[in-house]
């Protein structure tokens, strides 16, 4: 399986988000609970960056319009967006963690 290490899963507290680029893409890396996902870091209905957003539970709210956003699924969960926002498989291999683009 391949993948690029993003960082050390020690260095994100539980309940927080930290955006990373990788090839090209951004990225928002959010640990719900000890558990990570990986989604784009854009709000699909205006473009936002959602690292600027806040994270609830499991949700990523944009901090422009208030659109949610699953963040372990990527699914567009209130108005104004509508489709979702691409995921990314992460996986742990010890500490780090490596998220395939």
């Amino acid at each position: 399986m391949a993948g690029e290490r993003i960082t050390d899963a020690s260095s994100i507290a539980p309940g927080t988000t930290r955006p990373y680029r990788l090839d090209g893409v951004d990225i928002l890396l959010c640990n719900v609970g000890g558990e990570f996902y990986a989604i784009e870091d854009y709000c699909t209905h205006d473009g936002a960056p959602l690292d600027a957003g806040t994270l609830e539970g499991r949700c990523i709210v944009c901090p422009r319009h208030g659109a949610t956003f699953d963040v372990t699924t990527g699914e567009a969960l209130t108005l104004p967006a509508v489709m979702p926002v691409p995921s990314f498989p992460v996986r742990r291999d010890g500490d780090d963690l490596i998220v395939e683009v």
